[in-house]
C-alpha cells in the first residue's frame, strides 16, 4: 500500500522509487485542490515542480492509469529561464515515467526544427520558455486545442523579466475551460491581476512551512575591507572546500572578472551569465554536476531555478538588492534536508544596509570576520589528519615500496613530502586586513541613523592617489551624479568611497577613482569600455584639461548678467558700511534729468502720435 494518500498510484510509485519518505507542505496542499485553479506562493526549494505535477495528474489522466498514444499536448508548463525549463522537464519525466507520458521541451537557444519534429510526433506535456512557446504557437507547430492544464512556474520572475505580453498571448491561445495553476515565490499586485484575468475561482495557497527550508541554511555576514572583497571570497572557498559552491554577482562584467581571477588561482570554475549560449550553459551545469568544476559564478537571472544536488555553499560577492533575491539565492543550498552555508561579503560601507536587508528577510546571520590565512591552513591540516586513506590497511603489493621509502628518506621526510604535496595542490589563502566585527544595532531607529552616517561619502579634499576617467555624457544629456555614481558602482564593482570628484561638462564628465581600484574598474566594465546606454569610458593620463573642446570658458568682454560687474578674484572684498543720509545737494537729479533717454512729461512719444490714422491705398500697378 502506498504511503502517499491521495496521489495517483503511478506517481506514488515514482515517488517511492525516487526515495521520497513524505511530501512537503506545498505538495500536500495541492492534493486538496481537486479540479480547481490555484495561485500558490511557495519559496524556491519547497518542491513546487513535483507539487504541480501531482496537482494536474488527475486532470490529465482522467481516471486512467496510463496515457494513451501521444497527440496534441494535454498540459503546458511555462518557466522563466532555459535552465529551469529543462530542470522541470527532467522532474516531470521521472514523476510521470510509469504513466507512459511523453514530455517535450521548447526553450530558446535550442534547435527549433528538432522541437517542431518532437511536437509533430506527439507529446502529453510540453515545458518551455515564454518566447519560444509563443513562436511555436505563431508558426502553428504547437497545437493548443487539447490543453487541459496550464502551469506558470516562477510567475513573479517571468513578469519581472518582461514576459507579460508573451504570457497573455499563450493564455489567450489556450482553451477557456482549462485549469490554470500559478506558482510564485511572492504574490505582488501584478501577479494578482494576472490571476484575476485568467483564473476561475482560484484557490489561494500559501504553503505552510515555506520558510522551514532556510532552517537548514547557516547565514554568515562577513565584514571585510572594500579592497579585500575578492580575497575574502577566495578564503571562504578554501575554508569550506565545498563539493559545489555558487558565487552570485550583480553584473555579467563582474562574473567575467571573478571567473578569470579564480581560474588564475587554480579553482575549477565555470561561469553562468546571460551572454552565454544554451550549449555553453548546459556544459557549465553538467561540469558542476559531474565534479569537473566546483565553483559556479553566476548572475541572479542566469541562476534562476537551477538545482545542483551537492551545492553546499552560496557566496554573495555582490549584496542582493532586496530580501526576495537574498532568499532565492540562498535557497539554492540547504535543500532536501541537506545543510548549507550562505555567506554575505559585506564591505565596511554596507554594514547597516546588510542588517536592514536581513531584517526585511526575517533572517538571523552570524556576524564575523572572513577566515584568515591561518584559519584556512588549520582547516587544511584537519582535513589531512581526517583523510580516510589513513584508515586503510597497508596492502601487500605496497609494503615493499613503503619500506624502501622509509629506509631511504625516513618517516619524517616522507611525511613532510606528503604535506607539501597536499598543500601545493590547493590555492594559497590570502592575507586579509583586520576589520572589526560588526555588531547589529538593537534599536532599529538608531540603526537607520547610523546607517546614514556610516554610508555618507567622505570628504574628497584628501582623496589621495587617483586616476581620472572620461565618460561620454554631460550636462546636455541630463547627466547627474545621483545616477552616475550608482551606475559606476554597479558596472565597475566599486563603492562610492572609491569615487572622488566628479566634474560635469556640456558633453563630457570627468570622474576621479582611487588609484588602487582603477585597473579593477576597467576590468569589471569589460573590454568594450562601455557602461549602460553605450556610455564610453576612457582613462586619462594626469588631470583633465577643462579648457579643451567641449568646455567653453567665459569671455571677458561678455556683457554681465543683469548689469552686474564681472567677477574679479584679485579685487579686494567690499565692506558694507552704514552711511549717513545724503544732503539735498547730493541727492540725484529728477528722473528726466538723470536719464536723458526717458520720456519727458507733456511731450508725445512720436510727433504724429495725436494725428488720426489713415488707411494706405494700394497703388495700381
Amino acid at each position: 500500500m502506498s504511503n502517499f494518500e491521495g496521489v495517483v498510484p503511478a506517481l506514488a510509485q515514482a515517488l517511492e522509487k525516487r526515495g521520497y519518505a513524505e511530501l512537503t507542505p506545498v505538495q500536500k496542499a495541492v492534493l486538496e485542490l481537486g479540479q480547481s485553479d490555484a495561485l500558490v506562493s511557495a519559496q524556491t526549494g519547497s518542491g513546487k515542480t513535483v507539487a504541480f505535477g501531482l496537482a494536474m495528474a488527475p486532470t490529465l489522466l482522467d481516471g486512467a492509469e496510463r496515457f494513451s498514444g501521444a497527440a496534441a499536448p494535454l498540459a503546458l508548463a511555462v518557466a522563466p529561464t532555459r535552465e529551469l525549463a529543462l530542470q522541470v522537464t527532467r522532474e516531470l519525466e521521472w514523476l510521470y515515467e510509469l504513466t507512459g507520458a511523453t514530455v517535450a521541451s521548447c526553450v530558446g537557444g535550442m534547435d527549433m526544427r528538432t522541437e517542431r519534429r518532437a511536437l509533430e510526433r506527439g507529446a502529453h506535456i510540453v515545458v518551455g520558455t515564454p518566447g519560444r512557446l509563443r513562436d511555436h504557437i505563431t508558426r502553428n507547430s504547437l497545437d493548443m486545442s487539447a490543453l487541459k492544464a496550464v502551469v506558470l512556474d516562477e510567475a513573479d520572475e517571468m513578469l519581472d523579466l518582461g514576459f507579460r505580453e508573451d504570457l497573455e498571448f499563450i493564455l489567450d491561445a489556450a482553451p477557456t475551460d482549462r485549469r490554470t495553476l500559478m506558482f510564485s515565490a511572492t504574490v505582488p499586485r501584478s501577479i494578482a491581476t494576472l490571476a484575476q484575468g485568467y483564473q476561475r475561482d482560484a484557490v489561494r495557497i500559501s504553503a505552510a512551512g515555506e520558510e522551514k527550508q532556510h532552517l537548514d541554511i547557516e547565514y554568515r555576514a562577513l565584514s571585510v575591507a572594500q579592497a579585500d572583497r575578492e580575497n575574502a571570497i577566495i578564503n571562504v572557498l578554501r575554508y569550506y572546500e565545498a563539493k559545489n559552491a555558487l558565487v552570485f554577482c550583480n553584473t555579467r562584467a563582474a562574473v567575467n572578472h571573478l571567473t578569470a581571477r579564480f581560474n588564475n588561482r587554480n579553482f575549477s570554475v565555470v561561469a553562468l551569465s546571460g551572454e552565454l549560449s544554451q550549449n555553453e550553459r548546459s556544459h557549465a551545469l553538467q561540469a558542476m554536476r559531474d565534479g569537473r568544476a566546483k565553483v559556479c559564478i553566476a548572475t541572479d537571472v542566469a541562476a534562476r531555478g537551477i538545482d545542483l544536488p551537492n551545492l553546499e555553499l552560496v557566496i554573495h560577492a555582490d549584496l542582493p538588492t532586496n530580501p526576495e533575491t537574498l532568499l532565492h539565492r540562498s535557497g539554492r543550498t540547504g535543500r532536501a534536508g541537506r545543510k548549507g552555508v550562505s555567506a554575505l561579503i559585506v564591505p565596511n560601507s554596507a554594514r547597516r544596509r546588510t542588517e536592514r536587508l536581513l531584517q526585511s528577510a526575517k533572517l538571523t546571520a552570524t556576524w564575523a570576520s572572513p577566515p584568515s590565512a591561518d584559519d584556512v591552513m588549520r582547516r587544511d591540516d584537519e582535513r589531512i589528519l581526517a583523510d580516510p586513506a589513513f584508515d586503510e590497511p597497508v596492502k601487500e603489493d605496497e609494503r615493499a615500496f613503503i619500506d624502501a621509502l622509509l629506509s631511504r628518506h625516513g618517516a619524517e621526510q616522507v611525511a613532510a613530502a606528503f604535506v607539501r604535496q597536499c598543500r601545493s595542490s590547493r590555492s594559497a589563502p590570502e592575507d586579509l586586513m583586520d576589520v572589526a566585527p560588526f555588531t547589529p544595532s538593537r534599536d532599529s531607529q538608531a540603526g537607520e541613523k547610523f546607517a546614514r552616517r556610516d554610508e555618507a561619502p567622505s570628504r574628497r579634499d584628501d582623496f589621495g592617489a587617483s586616476v581620472w576617467f572620461s565618460l561620454s555624457v554631460g550636462r546636455r544629456q541630463n547627466a547627474e551624479p545621483r545616477w552616475l555614481i550608482p551606475m559606476l558602482c554597479r558596472a565597475g564593482g566599486i563603492s562610492k568611497r572609491e569615487i572622488g570628484a566628479i566634474k560635469m561638462q556640456p558633453e563630457e564628465t570627468f570622474v576621479q577613482i582611487a588609484a588602487d581600484w582603477a585597473d579593477r574598474f576597467l576590468a569589471a566594465i569589460g573590454p568594450d569600455r562601455k557602461l549602460q546606454g553605450n556610455i564610453a569610458v576612457k582613462r586619462l593620463e594626469g588631470t583633465p584639461d577643462l579648457s579643451r573642446a567641449g568646455y567653453q570658458p567665459p569671455t571677458p568682454d561678455k556683457k554681465p548678467h543683469r548689469g552686474k560687474a564681472p567677477f574679479d578674484p584679485s579685487a579686494p572684498k567690499r565692506k558694507f558700511e552704514k552711511r549717513a543720509p545724503a544732503s539735498a545737494d547730493q541727492r540725484p537729479a529728477a528722473a528726466h534729468e538723470a536719464k536723458p533717454w526717458a520720456k519727458k512729461p507733456g511731450k508725445p512719444k512720436f510727433e504724429n502720435a495725436g494725428a488720426p490714422k489713415h488707411k494706405t491705398k494700394k497703388r495700381p500697378s
